[in-house]
């Protein structure tokens, strides 16, 4: 009997010592995790609230749309915003619900307004620009009307690059008669890098990049979409917020 203590003895002991190496492997483990987690707290708390410096872009404004609920434009003046793009209508057929309610509201709160078309490539340029002629009503305060130039999963449609800029001057000829003034094209870096609409549509370029400005397109940006998840008073959920590159600024 005695002999046959010592081995399991030792087994015991080293079973006890795999049990306590694996709970402090586990605790290390769930440290690591803790702080992990509180590093993306943190981040995104960060990001909610980063705007760029005012002393350096002295002009700034918001971007809003269906998804920001009921706004309320006094809080979104006293959040800083010098201006405001609001939706105003996709494709042939779509439009903003709160379109009309934003751009009056806004307007009332005394911040210059400007609206936005998001521009489909499943659909006919003319039927476009009829949707947004006949939602959008030409005013003289109003700002340049905004074309946002992204890919959607809902469409599948690629058409080739000189199909896409000879539909999009179309597009720009008609709502820009309708608004009597030039638009700006906002292309996202996915579309700029497969059209490059800004090396052959001379329109000004409001480009997006979030905390960092943007390097992409055949010319310098005028607007800057420098963020799309700063949370503000007045507004649910994330805006985009943005900026004007200041006067006499040189690259």
């Amino acid at each position: 009997m005695a002999t046959g203590a010592a081995p399991l003895g030792s087994i015991g002991v080293k079973l006890r010592d795999w049990r306590s190496r694996s709970a402090h492997l586990l605790r290390r483990i769930g440290g690591l995790l803790l702080l992990l987690i509180l590093a993306a707290a943190i981040a995104l708390w960060w990001a909610s609230r980063w705007a760029p410096p005012r002393d350096i872009y002295p002009v700034q404004g918001v971007t809003i749309d269906a998804s920001n609920g009921e706004v309320h434009w006094g809080s979104i003046k006293a959040a800083g915003a010098d201006f405001a793009y609001i939706s105003a209508t996709t494709g042939r057929d779509g439009t903003d619900t709160h379109y009309a309610e934003n751009m009056r509201a806004a307007r009332d709160a005394g911040i210059s307004t400007g609206s936005i078309h998001r521009y489909s490539l499943c659909t006919l340029a003319t039927d476009q620009a009829a949707n947004f002629i006949r939602h959008v009503a030409r005013r003289p305060d109003a700002l340049p009307p905004v074309v946002w130039l992204d890919f959607d999963d809902s469409c599948p449609d690629r058409p080739t690059r000189a199909l896409l800029l000879s539909e999009l001057a179309t597009f720009l000829a008609q709502i820009e008669a309708h608004m009597g003034k030039r638009s700006l094209i906002a292309p996202g870096p996915a579309f700029e890098a497969e059209y490059r609409v800004t090396e052959s549509i001379a329109r000004t370029a409001w480009l997006r990049r979030d905390f960092f400005e943007p390097d992409y397109g055949a010319h310098p940006w005028t607007m800057w979409q420098a963020t799309g998840h700063l949370r503000i008073a007045g507004a649910d959920g994330t805006v985009g917020w943005n900026v004007v590159r200041p006067e006499g600024e040189t690259l």
